[in-house]
């Protein structure tokens, strides 16, 4: 199905550049040509279909699939517009690839109905035993209910229970789900689960994400797995810093048309500061000041306590409401990224009153400062604003222990995605003011 969806559009995008694209061009492509234009098409859709997830038949939903696989073939066809452009020395007419994509459209979004269907058909939601500890059951429950055409919990059960009553349960059901299950007892389950080939998910825990990103090594006839003093190689921080300094540096270059009208909008609203500067923590626990365009009154934290942002908080301005919403707010921060402070990938910098927080029911807290803080981030990508603090911090942790230059890249393509997703800017609930009020449901799950 996969592979139909790209023949599809790769069809209808080969059309509208033999028909009128391929008569713009100097020198006119024949046969071969025509091929090469179109296997490059599939691939970059291919690429782009896979990592914003359209192709994910019955792992998402079907709307998350259609604004996936839309924004693929979006991306896809500003670069095959721009491939057109360098090869016919001016800029062809649009209204052909417009139409296109309006037809591109269409048809994936039948092409979901269908695919969906049928994978539905063929493979019904898993019967699924939960086997829970603490006190946060109810969390897990409502993820799991997002993903109810994949997973049903028909049955739940205390990993304390007697270990007779638990296997008893596990034969009953196709797999099982772990959630903050303490490691000693979920070492007991697990074993019965991979003896009896039981279809296991097992939320992990803090040092189950450090060590799935160390080195394995086989110096002796016993598997040893290294987790290094530093996360980053020394090739790998030069690499890094070059990629910061090289990104950023075109950004500014781009996007300084819309810093200055944002800068005109902010300073014309209310004649307060333009640029709004607070400390927050970064590699090492160094402390620096992050830049952003002002969204809030000037006087938001007037009374000197921190405090995160809420839904449909009454300190935003209306500018601000708008800025946000179009990420226009963190556009200064790539002046951070150009001076070495932050890097354009990386955890998202804390500030130290609220890190405080953080760390006196999460001491793990402070790994996440073994790579300096960046624009964004695996927990940016994967995660929302009132994710909860722990589930946040394994986030953070997978990138710092399976850091690549591609894993930076493939982020940096995500974020296009998530910059569309009006989720992704939401506050805390009411209520959920301070670091401590959103640690709450946390506690017990580092504790074990």
């Amino acid at each position: 199905m996969s592979l139909l969806i790209v023949a599809i559009e790769t069809g209808i995008a080969s059309y509208i550049e033999v028909v009128y694209y391929n008569t713009q061009l100097p020198k006119a492509f024949y046969f071969w040509g025509h091929v090469f234009i179109a296997v490059v098409y599939a691939f970059i859709l291919f690429i782009f279909s896979t990592m914003y997830g359209g192709l994910k038949i019955g792992s998402f939903r079907m709307i998350e699939l259609m604004f996936s696989q839309v924004l693929a073939t979006l991306v896809t066809n500003i670069i095959f517009y721009a491939i057109v452009t360098l090869l016919a020395y001016h800029f062809p007419s649009v209204i052909p690839l417009i139409v296109a994509m309006a037809a591109q459209c269409i048809l994936i979004g039948c092409w979901i109905f269908v695919a969906t269907y049928i994978h539905r058909f063929l493979f019904p939601p898993l019967d699924v035993l939960l086997v829970y500890e603490g006190n946060t059951k109810d969390i897990f429950v409502q993820k799991v209910k997002t993903r109810r055409h994949q997973f049903q919990i028909n049955e739940a059960i205390l990993a304390t229970d007697d270990y007779d009553l638990i296997t008893a349960a596990i034969d009953k059901h196709q797999a099982v789900m772990m959630w903050d299950v303490s490691a000693e007892r979920r070492n007991v389950i697990f074993k019965y689960c991979y003896e009896h080939s039981v279809e296991t998910y097992v939320m992990p825990k803090i040092m189950d994400i450090v060590l799935r990103g160390a080195t394995p090594l086989h110096f002796f006839d016993t598997p040893l797995l290294l987790t290094k003093s530093s996360p980053l190689e020394v090739e790998q921080l030069i690499f890094k810093r070059l990629f910061d300094i090289v990104i950023s540096l075109i950004l500014i270059i781009l996007t300084s048309p819309f810093m200055i009208i944002t800068a005109l909008f902010v300073k014309g609203y209310d004649g307060g500061s333009i640029i709004y500067k607070q400390k927050r923590l970064t590699l090492n626990n160094k402390e620096f000041y992050i830049y952003k365009f002002r969204s809030m009154r000037e006087d938001a934290e007037k009374d000197g306590v921190a405090r995160l942002a809420q839904k449909s908080d009454d300190r935003v301005t209306p500018v601000g409401k708008l800025i946000r919403k179009i990420r226009f707010d963190e556009l200064p921060q790539l002046f951070n990224v150009l001076s070495g402070s932050m890097s354009f990938v990386g955890p998202r910098p804390e500030r130290p009153e609220i890190a405080e927080q953080y760390i006196e029911d999460m001491p793990e807290f402070t790994y996440r400062t073994k790579v300096k803080a960046g624009i964004t981030g695996y927990a940016q990508v994967y995660g929302k604003y009132n994710t909860l603090p722990y589930d946040k911090l394994k986030l953070d942790l997978y990138y710092i222990e399976n850091y690549s230059l591609w894993l930076d890249i493939k982020l940096i393509i995500l974020t296009v995605k998530i910059l569309f997703k009006p989720d992704a800017t939401e506050g805390v609930d009411s209520g959920s003011i301070t670091a401590n009020d959103t640690l709450n449901t946390a506690k017990e799950s580092k504790n074990k």
